[in-house]
């Protein structure tokens, strides 16, 4: 597709944000908002890769609890968004499900309890009988489940493209297929950012690379234990309504969408390519090996332009082609023998909906760290750099409130959260 995107780059701006996915958007919106001139630059599409490929779920429930109040911050700004770019993002209050088929599944939605208390959500455990109240004519035998009403739900592919326009419109400058390749430094800190299109002198950069970020660092000499796994979905034709929000045990997910159809995906597989980083960080991982053994499918090497492939250089200068530019989208292939298992299992599920066509099925590469949690932090070795990486898979719903936290430290104003656990020398890299 062309790009939508061409703004010219300027000479010089306050802050350069890399990567247009919803983090990098929102960042590059507040900022902007705040009266600095902003430019944000992505190597290929706004929203290509993850933040277009996702669930669609805004839900404070099953969070880490280190996220929950940056979490409340973006359930609140979401209603706000959708008023400002006077767009319909498909947001609606339709509640977050998790359904017990097992008795520990039940007790680990009984011991998050405690967190959702904490917080004053108005999450609630669920009976047998009264998760058959809300999706009346299901086969599955769930024993319980955990419910958040107030939990939204929003189209990826509609949402993040209408709030960039949202960005553009407040002033920022958004330039699609220009890559960034190098930081350029001057005194010790960020001087500007050398782009495929030319230099912008800034003082301020927000990274929001995604599946791209721990690269982007590695080539400047910061390390980073990040890594990507490839998630499958499918949508469905639209089908008579089960449930109006997402609901997900530990073999399933399932969201209602606008167009009358669900996304689905496995909620206990998905895909994981060897590469030099996974073996480097192969220890960091371990406790999440060891924990869910079946839940990963390990595939031989990385596959060529994928971050971690064994040929993708770590290092380059500021006038050579990047690993960004070889791939400016990264579209994995899905797995279909789990489309097909995660479409039988809807089946199985709701029969009365009788054989389910699949509209389209996708994969996306999810940026992940071993704890599950973002970084959003300044870096000390890049005076002037803001890191926001590693979202782990839930950064959509979050993505407002982490967008903010990130302009605000591009700005040096105090974040209002505490960002202890999202530091990015956590681990010891």
């Amino acid at each position: 597709m062309p790009a939508e995107y061409r703004d010219p780059l300027p000479a010089a701006a306050d802050l350069v944000v890399i990567g247009g996915g919803i983090a990098g958007v929102m960042a590059a919106w507040f900022a902007a908002g705040a009266g600095l001139r902003v430019v944000l630059v992505e190597k290929g599409r706004v929203a290509a890769e993850q933040s277009s490929r996702n669930w669609g779920w805004i839900r404070a429930q099953g969070r880490d609890p280190a996220e929950l109040p940056i979490m409340a911050e973006a359930a609140a700004l979401w209603p706000l968004l959708q008023r400002e770019t006077g767009e319909d993002l498909g947001l609606a209050r339709t509640g977050t499900l998790y359904l017990a088929r097992r008795d520990r599944d039940l007790a680990r939605h009984e011991a998050w309890m405690v967190h959702a208390r904490a917080h004053g959500l108005d999450t609630r455990m669920l009976t047998a009988r009264a998760v058959a109240r809300l999706l009346p004519g299901a086969a599955e035998d769930w024993h319980g489940g955990l419910y958040t009403p107030s939990d939204l739900r929003a189209e990826p592919w509609v949402a993040v493209p209408a709030l960039a326009r949202a960005a553009r419109a407040s002033g920022v400058a958004i330039r699609e297929g220009c890559a960034a390749r190098r930081l350029d430094m001057a005194g010790g800190r960020i001087a500007g950012v050398v782009t495929e299109a030319g230099r912008i002198a800034a003082p301020r950069v927000v990274l929001a690379g995604g599946a791209w970020s721990a690269l982007f660092l590695r080539a400047h000499g910061i390390g980073l234990p990040q890594l990507s796994v490839r998630a499958t979905a499918l949508a469905t034709a639209p089908l008579p309504q089960v449930h109006a929000g997402g609901a997900c045990d530990d073999r399933l997910a399932f969201r209602r969408r606008q167009d009358g159809g669900y996304t689905l995906a496995p909620n206990d597989r998905h895909d994981f390519h060897i590469g030099p980083d996974a073996l480097r960080h192969a220890r960091a991982y371990w406790p999440q090996i060891r924990d869910d053994p079946r839940g990963t499918i390990f595939r031989a090497a990385a596959p060529r332009d994928h971050p971690d492939a064994w040929r993708t250089p770590r290092r380059w200068d500021a006038d050579e082609i990047t690993p960004f530019e070889r791939a400016r989208i990264l579209d994995p292939a899905p797995n279909m023998a789990l489309v097909r298992r995660a479409r039988a299992r809807f089946e199985a599920a709701f029969p009365r909906l009788g054989p389910v066509r699949i509209a389209r099925a996708w994969a996306g590469m999810i940026d992940t760290l071993p704890d599950m949690l973002p970084v959003i932090d300044r870096v000390a070795a890049l005076p002037g750099l803001v890191v926001l990486t590693g979202l782990s898979g839930h950064g959509f719903g979050i993505g407002p409130g982490v967008g903010r936290v990130a302009a605000d430290l591009a700005m040096d104003r105090a974040p209002g959260h505490d960002l202890t656990p999202f530091a990015l020398d956590r681990f010891g890299t």
